[in-house]
């Protein structure tokens, strides 16, 4: 059995829509419902919602509170996928590896351009992703988007094309 901690922080993959304010926005934490649709069975997932912010709302002091979980969690020697905002999602993946040099386990970080559950959705493509990446990755932190594995300081986001390039 195969043991992965799941952070999520928020973004558009956990976005809702809200009938009175007519907008998405971050509300509650989703995931789990999602995981338990998911035919994992050598999968032991420890789910855990540190936060529930768009990327863009993210501050110095919330990417500390993902590097010190992040940093309880790696004794464990388990791999660690962190659904993030895209917005910003490398920038915390270049704190998170310039905080941890020497790393012994992938951090994988995922998210979406359209939230869980909407049409078109590519969240629950993403999140599958990130989950077989972690196992097959070498230690080190990366971002897992429609179908691609980047090493964390080889990736931004293209908001033209909705996805993440190689640079």
């Amino acid at each position: 059995m195969q043991r992965f901690y799941l952070l999520s922080t928020g973004g558009t993959i956990e976005k809702v829509y809200s009938e009175q304010r007519g907008v998405v926005e971050n509300r509650a934490a989703k995931l789990d419902r999602y995981l338990n649709i998911l035919r994992l069975p050598d999968a032991e997932i420890h789910a855990e919602h540190l936060m529930n912010k768009d990327s863009l709302e993210m501050t110095d002091t919330d990417r500390a509170q993902v590097r010190d979980r992040v940093a309880e969690l790696l004794p464990e020697g388990a791999p660690i996928v962190i659904s993030h905002g895209t917005d910003t999602m490398v920038e915390t993946g270049r704190f998170l590896e310039a905080s941890f040099p020497g790393l012994k386990v992938p951090i994988v970080l995922t998210g979406a351009m359209t939230p869980l559950g909407f049409e078109g959705s590519d969240g629950l493509q993403n999140l599958t992703e990130s989950l077989l990446a972690a196992r097959l990755v070498a230690p080190g932190v990366y971002i897992v988007m429609h179908g691609q594995v980047f090493p964390v300081s080889r990736a931004r986001k293209d908001k033209d094309r909705a996805t993440f390039v190689w640079i």
